[in-house]
């Protein structure tokens, strides 16, 4: 999930005890010694590293890997401070424009060498994409996930909705769950980024992909007819009564009751939400991808991916490199997304017989372009700004005109030295 779009743990910082590893990010690297720095404090995706460091050790003896595990917030504060004062010779970071945002500064190191041809065809032209800059690869990919609309059948269907594959359905929903008692879609503004899916998804159907990267990537201004349609139709999700009357008071996490407890319909969010769902919720949660709202606009996603990266600095390259191979194997990737229970960016890795996930790397392979969500495709200071922007905006519509002027002139002052 997003904000880079992970849940938030309380902040640690953990090592893989288990193989015998330390905390020293900065420690002087022998040839057979390797450090790796990751955000994967929550339970699954560290016991997934924590199997990469052991499998990858046991396939290079002699070789010590130190796993240093962070929360997801700390450690967006603290990498470009390794990046440039004690880099590590791994970093786990994210692809499209939060990778381009270190290899521009020279902070990334280019590692094409391990992009084969084969390697390439594995990956497909979307995940190549969005680990290359000018031509050349700065990362390796290896997990991601669909975001569209998880809802209650049961609840829907008794309601007496049908498909919800266009934008009319989607009102038409809105009204007949709350003819019904039933909030439609259940949302939790509280922290803000649950909102810039909003956004996103309506701006990638309305105005589409290039348009949309035009906008995040601060070449296009907020006050622009383009983006003033698309607030058009947020609001009349506002006026068909779509949220939570207390979305702003309610985190992600605490929203979802509300479809658990079958007092709303459903949610737009990322396929993490599956992690929570009990036996019972899935047999009766379902997913939808986006409905369309210009059927003239191709249909892009949004589907962050995760990937592993060198540090310019790193002192063990050749190691870290090796590294990076073993990551890119269908086996290191099938293992790290049945922990995480994600999409392998290889498309040769093994997928877990989940029903989510099978439609989701069915979505995603049929959609060239993958948008990484808000806060990871802008510059993220822009991003907060807006993001409360959009919370205001669901709450006092009225202010519409205020709120685009001032994220404007954020981004006229954020983009004036970069565009």
């Amino acid at each position: 999930m997003p904000s880079l779009s992970r849940p938030v743990s309380l902040w640690r910082a953990v090592a893989a005890a288990a193989f015998g590893v330390g905390l020293a990010a900065s420690a002087p690297a022998r040839a057979d010694s390797l450090t790796v720095n990751a955000d994967t404090s929550d339970a699954q995706p560290k016991a997934a590293f924590q199997e990469v460091v052991h499998r990858f050790q046991a396939a290079n003896p002699g070789t010590q890997v130190t796993l240093n595990v962070y929360d997801h917030e700390s450690y967006k504060q603290s990498i470009r401070n390794w990046l440039t004062s004690a880099p590590p010779d791994v970093v786990l970071w994210y692809t499209g424009t939060r990778m381009r945002q270190f290899v521009r500064p020279g902070l990334l190191a280019d590692v094409s060498a391990v992009w084969t041809a084969p390697m390439k065809q594995a990956f497909g032209t979307t995940a190549v994409a969005l680990v290359t800059d000018d031509g050349r690869q700065y990362a390796v990919p290896y997990t991601q996930y669909q975001y569209g609309l998880y809802y209650r059948s049961d609840i829907l269907q008794k309601a007496g909705v049908g498909p919800i594959t266009t934008w009319d359905a989607l009102l038409g929903a809105c009204d007949k769950l709350n003819a019904a008692g039933v909030a439609p879609i259940a949302l939790g503004s509280k922290d803000l980024w649950p909102t810039a899916a909003w956004f996103d998804y309506l701006d990638l159907r309305i105005n589409g992909y290039a348009a949309h990267m035009q906008l995040m990537s601060g070449k296009m201004s907020y006050t622009d007819p383009k983006v003033r349609n698309v607030f058009a139709h947020w609001k009349q999700l506002l006026d068909h009564k779509c949220f939570n009357a207390n979305h702003t008071e309610l985190s992600m996490q605490e929203s979802q009751p509300l479809l658990y407890q079958g007092r709303a319909g459903m949610m737009l969010i990322g396929n993490f939400i599956t992690e929570n769902f009990s036996p019972d919720m899935q047999k009766v949660m379902k997913f939808e991808p986006f409905p369309s709202i210009t059927t003239s606009v191709a249909r892009a996603e949004d589907a962050p991916m995760d990937s592993v990266s060198i540090p310019q600095g790193a002192r063990n390259k050749a190691g870290a490199m090796k590294f990076l191979a073993f990551m890119m194997q269908p086996d290191i990737q099938a293992m790290i997304n049945a922990h995480e229970k994600q999409i392998p960016a290889n498309g040769q890795a093994k997928l877990i017989d989940d029903p989510y996930l099978v439609e989701g790397r069915a979505l995603l392979a049929a959609t060239p372009d993958h948008a990484q969500f808000f806060d990871r495709d802008t510059n993220e200071a822009l991003a907060t700004l807006a993001m409360k922007g959009f919370q205001e905006f669901m709450v006092r519509p009225a202010r519409l005109d205020r709120i685009l002027a001032g994220i404007d002139r954020a981004r006229l002052r954020i983009y004036a030295t970069t565009n």
